[in-house]
């Protein structure tokens, strides 16, 4: 009941919650810039990585397991990934694991380990896979800006309650746009490394 009436009285205090919308605003940015960071990591690139197999799911004792739970993956050069099950039993698995998942990867299994060579790119994939990072960085700018406008709108209904003044409202919006700034860059930051692979 304390707890209750302190918050009640709280809520009426000047620029209270303007912190808790800002903060929340910033998280899930935060989440909008690492699901972009987890999405990019999917479009291939001419250059070996293992976490080009992390959507990768074998079927091991009934039960569909992400591939690096179940195998060792390294990249022992640039154009192979290399793939050492622990139990030699789920070869066969892996290899129906990545076939199935139209990675455009063709897996040779030599009864002992699974190699995956990465076919270099030809200049029409390398333009699709471009036009495809390309709309997944607008996808998530616009992602980004929609946080932005919800946030800032509620702060403006807060104002419009008389719960802030029209200068808080302004400072925090201010907050806002340059958190929203920030995570724009972060996103064209990514999306050049990944460009530049």
């Amino acid at each position: 009941v304390l707890k209750h009436l302190i918050d009640t009285n709280m809520e009426q205090l000047p620029g209270y919650g303007t912190d808790h919308y800002c903060e929340e605003a910033k998280e899930k940015m935060e989440k909008s810039v690492e699901a972009f960071s987890n999405e990019l990591v999917n479009i291939r690139t001419g250059r070996a990585n293992p976490s080009m197999l992390d959507r990768v799911m074998v079927e091991y004792y009934g039960s569909p397991m992400p591939i690096n739970q179940i195998a060792s993956i390294s990249v022992p050069e640039p154009q192979m990934i290399v793939i050492k099950p622990y139990d030699k039993s789920i070869l066969k698995g892996i290899e129906k694991a990545i076939q199935t998942a139209n990675l455009g990867f063709n897996p040779q299994n030599d009864g002992d380990l699974v190699r995956i060579p990465i076919p270099p790119l030809t200049e029409q994939t390398r333009k699709e896979l471009v036009k495809q990072a390309k709309k997944l960085v607008e996808d998530n700018k616009i992602a980004i800006r929609n946080i932005r406008r919800d946030a800032i709108e509620q702060l403006k209904k807060l104002e419009k309650d008389s719960i802030i003044s029209e200068d808080e409202l302004k400072r925090r919006s201010d907050e806002v746009q340059k958190t929203t700034d920030k995570f724009i860059e972060n996103i064209d930051k990514l999306a050049k490394e990944k460009e530049q692979d």
